[in-house]
């Protein structure tokens, strides 16, 4: 993944609650997915395995996250397992077919956690980070974009 997508997703890991925390998990496994399609049709194998292996890795945590005392965690289950059986066939195979399989599943899912997190107002799960405000001024030719943060963190002496 590239440097600018790394501290995208952690600035908004940074700032996330229960629920967007989750739509994050699924845009980060979404990303590596598309370079592991990416690095198949460039014939790069190496790079196709390294995309599907922590795509997994975040299948594994939504697995591992899941609260077994709501219902739809029974339903969420067989779907991970599902896509994780469709992309370790894709990687036997060396195929696109089980990627596009479990990205289908995956979207609408992430759009059900999306629609939810948009509802959610709970504050982020993360305290004593930095704030982040974004902003976009316009230059005479281009756009210009700018990040600001608080320089405050740490311990209060």
């Amino acid at each position: 993944m590239q440097k600018e997508k790394i501290q995208e997703f952690t600035r908004r890991v940074s700032q996330d609650n229960r629920t967007s925390l989750i739509v994050t998990m699924y845009d980060i496994m979404l990303t590596y997915l598309d370079e592991a399609k990416a690095a198949l049709e460039a014939e790069d194998r190496e790079g196709f395995k390294a995309g599907l292996r922590h795509a997994d890795r975040v299948l594994v945590q939504l697995q591992d996250s899941l609260n077994f005392k709501y219902s739809p965690a029974d339903t969420l289950y067989a779907l991970y397992v599902y896509c994780r059986e469709e992309l370790a066939l894709a990687m036997a195979k060396q195929d696109l077919t089980g990627i596009g399989h479990a990205q289908t599943v995956l979207c609408g899912l992430r759009g059900g956690f999306a629609e939810a997190a948009a509802k959610d107002t709970s504050e982020p799960l993360m305290h004593n980070t930095e704030q982040v405000y974004a902003g976009i001024t316009y230059g005479k030719n281009n756009l210009n974009e700018s990040f600001q943060s608080e320089a405050s963190r740490g311990f209060f002496v």
